[in-house]
């Protein structure tokens, strides 16, 4: 039976909106994670087969094929081709998907699978907010399906907490731990596998990027607990939501073939993977029945993964998931989550994988999952297995 390998995983540390990485060009932060697997696992760059590249704000310096600008800003040859896709906020885990998809077919042997998104210099929602005069996406059909319907994150952040009876106390102490937790990783160096140093000029001043800004070293449960919801009555604020973030991770998919011709040593393997649909009006439910699916297809119970990551979008994300699935939160985004580390869009799924793998590795662990919320309800769940 075939085999998809994950051989090698790194990520850029998340830069806070307008900090450290604000100015590098997008392109060069595909580049920069591309050259780090390749120097990291001594894969000739003419035998990659493709390169897969989550992104959801794909538009001014983000857009034409950023897969392929990142390949042309890389040690890689032109004759590496690159394709971008928009999965909305799962779109670099589904780049794993389809890496792991074409190596499991036979039809390719070495993929780098990835993403990145520039948040400052790409706002979220850009794509709309600026191309506004050319029309909305759900003023067709879609509109007379869900009438009234914005399809908002935040909407869909608040009907996940009320659906699932999740706290306000539950989403501080969730939101608090992610902070302690991040900055605890940090401090143990848990992060140094994972991460690829940036240098970075600032102010004249050249820097080492090599921390996540975003972290609150110090965080004040107090302060969470009473900051404003973000609309009259709600439970949702700002210390609830994950951070704006700049960013770009990459894995490398390998078939047992070229693990063997290129003397390469895998970190873990594809175990099982699902995509599912979910009611859109949620927005943001659809980890539950993508756990569910892969769960089942995998023959498996969610006692029997040892980690997992499933993306704090906001809290009550991964808090409404772990009350439907039953799972331990002992297990779940342990080194701190995307409330502490940042959101990075097209970036998070691989972030995430680089981050779930090296961990899993380091406890002597066998099964980790990875689930991502996307926009209009559609989501992706994943299994890995350590080899």
């Amino acid at each position: 039976m075939a085999t998809a390998y994950i051989v090698d995983a790194v990520r850029t540390a998340g830069g806070r909106r307008n900090g450290r990485l604000s100015r590098k060009h997008p392109a060069d932060l595909g580049g920069i994670v591309i050259d780090a697997l390749l120097d990291r696992t001594g894969v000739p760059p003419e035998k990659i087969d493709d390169v897969i590249y989550g992104c959801v704000s794909q538009i001014g310096p983000q857009t034409f094929n950023i897969a392929r600008t990142s390949i042309l800003s890389s040690k890689l040859p032109e004759s590496v081709p690159g394709v971008s896709i928009d999965r909305q906020c799962g779109s670099s885990q589904q780049s794993i998907h389809f890496a792991a998809q074409a190596v499991l077919s036979g039809t390719q042997d070495l993929i780098i699978a990835g993403g990145v998104e520039s948040m400052s210099q790409v706002p979220i929602g850009a794509p709309l907010t600026v191309a506004k005069e050319l029309g909305n996406p759900f003023t067709g059909e879609i509109g007379k399906r869900y009438p009234g319907e914005t399809f908002s994150q935040f909407v869909g952040a608040e009907r996940m907490a009320s659906k699932y009876g999740v706290t306000r106390e539950e989403l501080a102490k969730f939101a608090y731990a992610s902070h302690v937790n991040g900055a605890a990783a940090t401090k143990a160096g848990k992060f140094k596998e994972e991460i690829v140093p940036i240098e970075v000029d600032i102010e004249g001043e050249k820097l080492v990027h090599d921390t996540d800004e975003g972290i609150r070293w110090e965080p004040d449960y107090e302060a969470m607990l009473s900051l404003e919801p973000l609309q009259p009555g709600g439970v949702i604020s700002a210390a609830f939501a994950s951070q704006i973030c700049d960013g770009a991770s990459a894995v490398l998919i390998a078939s047992e073939a070229a693990v063997k011709e290129y003397g390469l040593k895998p970190l873990a393997k594809i175990h099982t993977m699902a995509v599912v649909g979910s009611d859109p009006t949620m927005v943001l439910e659809g980890p539950i029945p993508a756990t569910e699916k892969v769960l089942k297809q995998a023959g498996m119970t969610i006692d029997q993964i040892d980690l997992y990551e499933v993306n704090e979008a906001f809290g009550s994300v991964p808090l409404a998931w772990a009350k439907a699935i039953g799972a331990d939160l002992d297990k779940l985004n342990v080194n701190g989550g995307a409330q502490a580390l940042g959101h990075p869009l097209g970036a998070t799924g691989t972030k995430l994988m680089a981050t779930l793998v090296h961990e899993l590795r380091r406890r002597g662990g066998r099964y980790g999952l990875l689930a991502i919320c996307e926009g209009l309800g559609t989501a992706n769940a994943t299994i890995i297995e350590v080899v």
